[in-house]
């Protein structure tokens, strides 16, 4: 061979033993030993990878990994289809299970980007979003009665900014009582303190950016299903519209999982102690906190979480400016767009995650100006309510 030949040859693996951690494959396609193996992937008559778009090995290896999480301590066969980030998988599954002329229902209080995809995004494909208070199922039944073209029910619990908690049991049941598809946002939670597949859901998505990678340093998403003749047109979906992650974000990920519940445990025991503080602070009108006992929705989520998660939010008197003004005084909190780092983060939803939500809806479930969200880290507890001390002066 010469100098150029050997620039542009591909190294051969060596096969003398096997990788402790997974491998990164860091490529965008996949050769084959002869033309026939190739038809043979290509055709289906035998597994192999074609290109990253429709899969990897290393993303292979997460997906299974996730499905195995969220699926623990059932009888479930669960499937995984990781995307580009959270609201690639939500995107990517509605687009998959509906079509013009169909119909979704959904509550209020959403994550502000998911809000944004019902009400602009699936509106222009033909796709009328019901948004409502999922907390009475008498309502969401009648809904879906007079409605008969709704074909999904999609809802997180607990819920962002307000960590409202929703029957979960509850609503499966309707859905399958009207033969809806039932879709959960289990980013808050994680499947390592809700698992939504005992509860009859039928679909769960995660942001896996926040908790479950844990360190902020890889954005993407996952589609988890229980149902083998939904994994085809949803892969199909991912593959066609390109929404699929890639091997790092996706190898960061699955290094994140490695201490998902050594983390968890520590932001639920933070949160806890936090919440507590701020409730009993004079400065402090209101904390969401399902851990609470007065918390509205403690006993939903003892119900159905282990614990009750790293999320908190609560309410100041002054509006925007009192909440910037904590803010902007807190010393060891990062003011970001983000949730389900190690350290402790902050974010005001109104003029941020939830800054294009209409105030109506934003009034109608107490998305109010001097909310302030938080996501608990796993510092020491004392250097945080010290912080938030400081910021409350």
């Amino acid at each position: 061979m010469r100098f150029e030949t050997i620039c542009a040859q591909e190294l051969k693996d060596i096969k003398s033993g096997d990788p402790h951690v997974l491998p990164i494959h860091a490529t965008s396609a996949f050769s084959y030993e002869n033309i026939d193996d190739s038809i043979d992937v290509f055709t289906g008559e035998k597994e192999g990878y074609v290109y990253t778009r429709y899969g990897n090995p290393t993303i292979s290896a997460v997906q299974n990994k996730l499905a195995q999480l969220e699926s623990f301590g059932t009888d479930l066969e669960a499937f995984c289809i990781m995307c580009n980030s959270g609201l690639a998988a939500i995107s990517t599954l509605c687009m998959s299970l509906l079509q013009e002329g169909d119909e979704l229902i959904t509550q209020g209080n959403l994550y502000g980007g998911t809000t944004e995809i019902f009400k602009s995004i699936l509106s222009r494909y033909g796709i009328k979003v019901h948004f409502t208070d999922l907390k009475n199922l008498d309502v969401v039944d009648n809904i879906i009665r007079q409605n008969p073209r709704i074909k999904m029910m999609y809802f997180e619990t607990p819920t962002n900014p307000t960590l409202s908690c929703l029957n979960i049991k509850g609503l499966t049941h309707l859905c399958r009582q009207h033969d809806i598809v039932s879709a959960i946002d289990n980013t808050f939670a994680t499947p390592y303190l809700q698992q939504p597949f005992k509860h009859g859901v039928d679909f769960v998505v995660h942001s896996t950016t926040k908790f479950i990678n844990g360190h902020g340093n890889a954005i993407a998403g996952a589609i988890i299903g229980k149902s083998a003749s939904h994994k085809k047109k949803v892969w199909n979906t991912m593959k066609l519209l390109g929404t699929n992650t890639n091997a790092w974000d996706a190898w960061l990920t699955h290094t994140g999982i490695k201490t998902l519940p050594l983390r968890m445990d520590k932001h639920c025991f933070n949160a806890m102690n936090l919440a507590h503080y701020l409730e009993a602070h004079p400065k402090v009108k209101k904390v969401n906190y399902p851990g609470l006992e007065s918390f509205e929705d403690h006993q939903i989520a003892k119900d159905q979480m282990s614990q009750f998660g790293a999320m908190l939010s609560f309410e100041i008197d002054g509006g925007v400016e009192a909440a910037k003004r904590f803010m902007n005084n807190t010393r060891l909190c990062s003011i970001t767009s983000t949730l389900g780092n190690v350290d402790t983060l902050l974010l005001h939803p109104v003029t941020a995650s939830h800054l294009n939500v209409s105030q109506e809806i934003r009034d109608q479930f107490a998305i109010t100006d001097g909310l302030i969200r938080v996501s608990v880290g796993i510092e020491n507890v004392e250097d945080l309510k010290e912080d938030f001390e400081r910021g409350l002066k």
